[in-house]
């Protein structure tokens, strides 16, 4: 069973991996360092362990004990069990879900594994973990099969990321492009017909691009950043640039809500 240690004290260096949660650069480094990640609230504590990741230590309020002792039972870790007070000063923020969970990263899935499927989304350079999570949550949610981000996409493990997925990041096959990937060859190699959601001259609407589609034909979705899109490189990957008809003036979605209307149409 896990060690319970109530600890009060937050300059503890027991609590290390839980310094400083909101400081994005301070955690890359962290985190990068020494192969971890950070999972919030019971439900994606439990989701992370269940799906693989070896937990290296828990974080805990007294009254999330009980909820996750039979998750705890099986764990040979060290349970740190502080107040919502002293985990407040230790992370930085607020931890409303008083749970958190300190685990190991694992290369769960290669980009072949991803490729495996029929249904993948793939983002580039992009920027904001609110929009990795969310467009994992809605991937594994209308059905896809995984995801692929580029070398300098957001990452899909960084704590925001995982809590706004509601942990589906860490189920979802997903992996990371190599810098120097051809990606035009590496779909088109796996059998992929490739859409990239961008706003083109060209572009044909996405419902006419799905009723084009055959009934067995695999499909990838590039999905560009917040701020610029998709790059010229990643356009000529496509096989056809694909938009989502807008009115009242509006040219774009964001590219998470984007992601959810195309990966419904094209499920």
């Amino acid at each position: 069973m896990a060690t319970l240690i109530r600890l009060d004290d937050a300059s503890d260096p027991r609590l290390a991996d839980y310094v400083g949660l909101r400081e994005a650069t301070l955690r890359r480094l962290l985190e990068t360092e020494q192969g971890l990640f950070i999972a919030e609230g019971s439900t994606v504590i439990r989701r992370a362990v269940e799906a693989g990741y070896p937990p290296r230590s828990f974080l805990l309020a007294e009254r999330w004990l009980a909820g996750l002792a039979d998750l705890l039972d099986g764990l040979d870790v060290p349970v740190y069990v502080v107040t919502e007070e002293l985990a407040e000063s230790v992370t930085g923020f607020h931890v409303h879900r008083g749970a958190l969970a300190s685990l190991y990263r694992v290369g769960r899935y290669t980009v072949a594994d991803v490729l495996a499927g029929r249904r993948v989304m793939v983002l580039e350079d992009l920027v904001d973990h609110t929009n990795v999570g969310a467009i994992a949550r809605n991937a594994a949610g209308l059905g896809w099969d995984g995801m692929l981000v580029s070398a300098h996409c957001a990452d899909p493990l960084y704590r925001r990321s995982v809590k706004v997925s509601m942990g589906t990041v860490l189920s979802l096959p997903w992996a990371r492009l190599d810098e120097r990937v051809d990606l035009g060859a590496l779909l088109h190699g796996a059998g992929y017909r490739v859409a990239a959601l961008a706003l083109s001259r060209d572009a044909v609407d996405l419902a006419s691009f799905a009723a084009a589609l055959g009934p067995d034909e695999r499909v990838a979705v590039l999905l560009g950043t917040e701020g610029h899109g998709l790059s010229a490189a990643w356009l000529g990957a496509a096989d056809a640039v694909v938009t989502i008809p807008m009115r009242a003036g509006v040219d774009s979605l964001n590219v998470a809500a984007a992601s959810a209307i195309a990966g419904y149409v094209l499920a």
